[in-house]
């Protein structure tokens, strides 16, 4: 019995041995993975600045005189204000007046043009293009559009022009087939064929020639042999130009109208022809004793420097300060400033509604963009 407790006594010792030799279970290890790595989106380069080499400003001019001209003059001044801002312009002359308007419009960001003030009430009501400043000739801020004839044409009035050959450069010009077309409807007037010339010196030229009965020109009032023009523009606004004689020179002076020893005038006894006339002197010098100035319309505003409608405002305040700075330059002659160009003697700047006589002339008439 004894021999049995000692058996029993020594099993349970063992048991609990064992037990405490035994390891006690464990929970598996925690591994910690890092997420893959994933590439960072892919990201489109910016775009270049407006005005930088790589995103030159386009500077549009309507081609009214030779293209050529406008591209070298267009030049100087686009060099000098890249001198003055350090911007980059790209000078160029879409081929009618409309292809000016729907490059403004097509490229929103990024372009200036001089405009007439016609394309200017299209262009600011079919995409918001925004004008900054007006031409100024001699002091006007407005000009006029001239009906001129073969100086031996039997016609002395507006009512002959019924059923007569018309020659006009453009539709979209204000002076050279808008404001006629207005006043000649108004009048009861229908002209006969009529011909686009493709510009005010080619509607001269077409005149000139005999090619058709009466064209429709821009007009700018005559300098006298002092340099000033020969009425001003109050003397318009009170109403004391009431007369053909008044828009021109002396009749005994037109007989005597001859190149300047540079060539760059037509001088009548020192008067100074500035119309349209003057701008084909050079291949017919003789054009004032052939070509007469049948009538002149109401005054127009004149043209403009516009720009399109998401233009970057910083930029933009650059190029007017800097373009206002040339104006006064020697050198804004050979460009903007030439007559052979847009004879624009200076710039001021304009607001929107100064053209809202444009745009009433348009809805009275039902021209249209198209």
């Amino acid at each position: 019995m004894k021999k049995l407790s000692l058996l029993v006594t020594f099993l349970v010792v063992f048991v609990m041995l064992l037990g405490a030799c035994t390891p006690a279970p464990t929970e598996a290890p925690v591994v910690v993975t890092e997420p893959p790595a994933t590439e960072p989106p892919a990201t489109e380069p910016p775009a270049p600045a407006v005005g930088s080499p790589e995103h030159p400003i386009k500077v549009l001019f309507v081609p009214s005189v030779d293209a050529n001209i406008i591209v070298t003059g267009g030049q100087v001044m686009a060099d000098a204000l890249n001198a003055a801002t350090g911007l980059t312009f790209e000078v160029s002359v879409p081929t009618s007046y409309a292809a000016t308007i729907e490059e403004m419009c097509a490229s929103p960001t990024d372009t200036m043009g001089f405009i007439p003030g016609l394309g200017y009430a299209l262009a600011s009501q079919l995409c918001g293009v925004d004008v900054a400043f007006k031409a100024v000739r001699y002091g006007y801020p407005v000009y006029w559009a001239e009906y001129i004839v073969a100086r031996d044409s039997e016609f002395q009035t507006l009512e002959d022009l019924e059923g007569a050959t018309w020659g006009y450069g453009d539709q979209g010009s204000t002076s050279g087939y808008m404001v006629p077309l207005v006043e000649l409807t108004a009048a009861g007037i229908t002209p006969g064929e009529q011909v686009q010339t493709g510009g005010h010196n080619q509607t001269v030229t077409a005149v000139y020639n005999g090619e058709v009965d009466f064209g429709t020109v821009f007009y700018s009032v005559p300098l006298s042999p002092e340099g000033a023009p020969i009425f001003s523009y109050d003397d318009y606004l009170s109403g004391a130009i009431t007369t053909l004689e008044q828009y021109e020179i002396p009749a005994e002076s037109i007989p005597n109208c001859a190149l300047s020893d540079d060539g760059k005038k037509i001088l009548c006894d020192g008067y100074r022809i500035l119309d349209a006339r003057a701008n084909i002197r050079t291949e017919a010098p003789d054009v004032i004793q052939k070509v007469r100035v049948l009538a002149v319309s109401g005054a127009i505003p004149n043209d403009t420097l516009s720009f399109s409608p998401e233009f970057p405002a910083d930029v933009r305040a650059l190029i007017e300060a800097a373009l206002l700075a040339f104006a006064e330059t020697e050198a804004w002659g050979t460009t903007l400033g030439s007559a052979d160009f847009y004879g624009w003697s200076g710039i001021m700047e304009a607001t929107d509604a100064e053209y809202d006589m444009v745009r009433a002339m348009v809805e009275a008439t039902g021209f249209s963009y198209e």
